[in-house]
């Protein structure tokens, strides 16, 4: 009989030790990030941006990577880009066709004052209209959008997309690293393309 409780509790014990232990999916989204953080792309899960199409194709909906790349003396304009075709496009609702072509208005900037006027900055070059992502096939499908400002560039993506079997089957955990450096490269190829083109 106490042989019995001792394997009974025994069981327990490694019961309660495995379910505390992340899946499978957990672990390899885990490594994914560490690496980011290491090549300081700060990465977070945020909520989907309302500018962005997310769970279920529904704008706002759902969570995703927020990839950070902060560039010391460097100065960003202030645009947002969507994936369509696999080319980045300017977010249309970032672009107000009342007012004249020489502003742009920024309807979080808006939201932010908490007053009906419109807030207008000078319009932006959209210098990446049409550039393709160019990214590891790996990470293109998951990304969504991208933001720039002040000396910050931040890509929005499903980076849980990228580590789960079911929706990206090439998954190696060898090749998370050079898939981050080559989104890093990237990043700091636009930003540097946006910089020599912003309109001041």
């Amino acid at each position: 009989m106490g042989i019995l409780i001792g394997v009974i509790i025994v069981l327990f014990v490694l019961g309660s030790m495995m379910a505390l232990k992340p899946n499978g999916i957990d672990q390899r989204l885990d490594k994914l990030r560490m690496t980011a953080r290491r090549l300081q792309l700060n990465p977070k899960l945020v909520s989907c941006p309302d500018w962005i199409k997310g769970k279920d194709n529904e704008y706002g909906r759902g969570m995703m990577g927020q990839y950070c790349l902060v560039l010391e003396n460097t100065q960003l304009p202030h645009t947002r880009y969507q994936v369509i075709d696999g080319q980045w496009r300017p977010d249309s609702s970032f672009v107000d066709p009342t007012k004249d072509d020489v502003k742009l208005n920024i309807p979080s900037a808006i939201r932010s004052t908490h007053s009906h006027t419109n807030t207008a900055v000078k319009k932006t070059n959209f210098i990446l209209d049409k550039a393709p992502l160019d990214l590891p096939v790996s990470i293109e499908p998951f990304v969504k959008g991208l933001l720039t400002k002040a000396n910050t560039i931040v890509i929005y993506w499903e980076d849980i997309a990228y580590v789960r079997p079911s929706t990206n089957p090439i998954y190696q955990q060898k090749a998370i690293e050079s898939d981050l450096l080559v989104l890093k490269q990237n990043l700091e190829k636009w930003a540097l393309q946006m910089q020599k083109n912003t309109v001041r």
